[in-house]
C-alpha cells in the first residue's frame, strides 16, 4: 500500500504545483492602517495610508498571479476592459481565494455598468475579506446604480467605519438627527 501512495503522491504533485498558494496574511498590517487613516488629520494624510491598503491588496499570492492581475489592471487602465475581464476570469480560476480578482473584475464590470453582474464579485472579494473598504464602496456604488439606496447606504456606512476619508463618502445621504 505505501508504494501505492508514493505513486500517487508523485503523479499528484505537478497538480498541486499548479493550484494558486494560499493568499498572504494582510490582517495584522492592515489594521495598522486603518487605525492611521482613522486618526489622519485630512484627506490628504489618508490618501497615503488608502495607497498602503492598495499595496497590501494587489499583491497577489505568487508571481504568476500577480502577472494576471497586473495585466488585467493595465488592460483596464487602457480602456480594454474585454482582455481585462478575461485576465481576471484567469486569476479567479486560478486563485479563488484571492479578494483583489473578484473585485477588479467587479470593477469592470461596473465601469461597463453591467452592475449586477458586479454585485456577486463585490460579494466574494467581502467575504474573503470583510475589510475591503474598496469592496465596500463599490459595491454601496453598485447598489445605487441598480437603485437600490437604502442597501447602498448601509454598505457605505460600513464602509466609512473603517475609512471616514473615502471619495464616495460625498455619496453618503444624512440621517436627520444624527452626525452621519
Amino acid at each position: 500500500m505505501k508504494p501505492l501512495a508514493c505513486l500517487l503522491a508523485v503523479i499528484a504533485a505537478p497538480l498541486r504545483a499548479e493550484t494558486c498558494p494560499a493568499a498572504p496574511d494582510i490582517r495584522v498590517e492592515e489594521a495598522q492602517i486603518f487605525a492611521q487613516i482613522q486618526t489622519a488629520p485630512d484627506e490628504a494624510m489618508a490618501r497615503g495610508y488608502t495607497n498602503a491598503l492598495w499595496a497590501l491588496w494587489t499583491k497577489a499570492p505568487d508571481q504568476a498571479a500577480q502577472e494576471v492581475l497586473d495585466d488585467g489592471m493595465t488592460r483596464r487602465s487602457s480602456y480594454d476592459s474585454l482582455a481585462a475581464e478575461a485576465a481576471f476570469d484567469r486569476l479567479i480560476a486560478y486563485c479563488p481565494e484571492y479578494a483583489e480578482g473578484y473585485n477588479q473584475r467587479a470593477f469592470v464590470r461596473f465601469l461597463r455598468e453591467e452592475h449586477a453582474a458586479a454585485l456577486p464579485d463585490l460579494d466574494r472579494a467581502l467575504a474573503i475579506n470583510p475589510n475591503h473598504v474598496a469592496a465596500l464602496a463599490g459595491k454601496a456604488m453598485t447598489l445605487m446604480a441598480l437603485g437600490r439606496e437604502d442597501e447602498a447606504q448601509e454598505v457605505l456606512r460600513m464602509a466609512l467605519k473603517l475609512h471616514p476619508w473615502l471619495p464616495e463618502r460625498a455619496f453618503l445621504r444624512k440621517v436627520p438627527g444624527t452626525d452621519l
